[in-house]
């Protein structure tokens, strides 16, 4: 880093911004392959929260991909970087004060650890969208995987490239198993219990 940069202190806290939202700020990191679920369940919460006064932002995958992060390509270093710069503005939607929502399929555990260091232990919180690959291929909602099965795409996820379950996610939903409504409450469930209104 520069040794001309130094971090500018607000005279407005995160604190002042929780309090101003009434309720605790934290990211709900959704990881999971394609087709998981990540993106439909993150959307639903985000609506669900929102239905109850609580401030929200859903930072999405394939949304970020075609402004913040258009210049990245799927390789492995640059999921990475996706990653990180992800990691970085959600750190400062919790700054403000507010619920993030983050869906990405995040594949590797390095990168999530990363990740979870930029913040307190209880403004992390790792939900896994467990979901077979059997089942996301089934569902291939964007034809990727047919389209990586038969090569047109590399460095696919769960097809040519790696993909490393949480070892200790905060939540696990089965989404090949539970329906969208009991993985939309088991998440509301939590953040009722863990993230209460100040």
């Amino acid at each position: 880093m520069d040794n001309n940069i130094f971090w500018q202190e607000t005279s407005v806290s995160k604190r002042d911004r929780q309090l101003l939202h009434r309720h605790k700020s934290a990211v709900l990191w959704f990881t999971g392959l394609s087709g998981s679920g990540k993106s439909t369940i993150a959307a639903k919460v985000e609506k669900t929260l929102h239905e109850q006064g609580i401030s929200t932002y859903l930072l999405d995958g394939d949304n970020i991909r075609h402004g913040l992060n258009k210049d990245l390509t799927f390789s492995s270093s640059d999921r990475t970087e996706n990653i990180r710069r992800i990691g970085e503005v959600s750190k400062l939607f919790v700054d403000a004060g507010i619920i993030t929502l983050s869906a990405f399929v995040s594949p590797y555990a390095s990168d999530r650890k990363s990740v979870r260091s930029l913040f307190t232990p209880d403004e992390f919180i790792e939900v896994y969208v467990k979901c077979s690959l059997e089942e996301c291929e089934r569902r291939d909602p964007k034809g990727l995987y047919k389209k990586a099965r038969t090569g047109l795409i590399g460095d696919f996820t769960g097809i040519s490239a790696p993909y490393e379950e949480p070892a200790a996610p905060e939540l696990i939903l089965d989404s090949d198993i539970l329906s969208l409504d009991e993985c939309v409450q088991k998440v509301i469930s939590y953040i009722n219990k863990h993230l209460s209104k100040n």
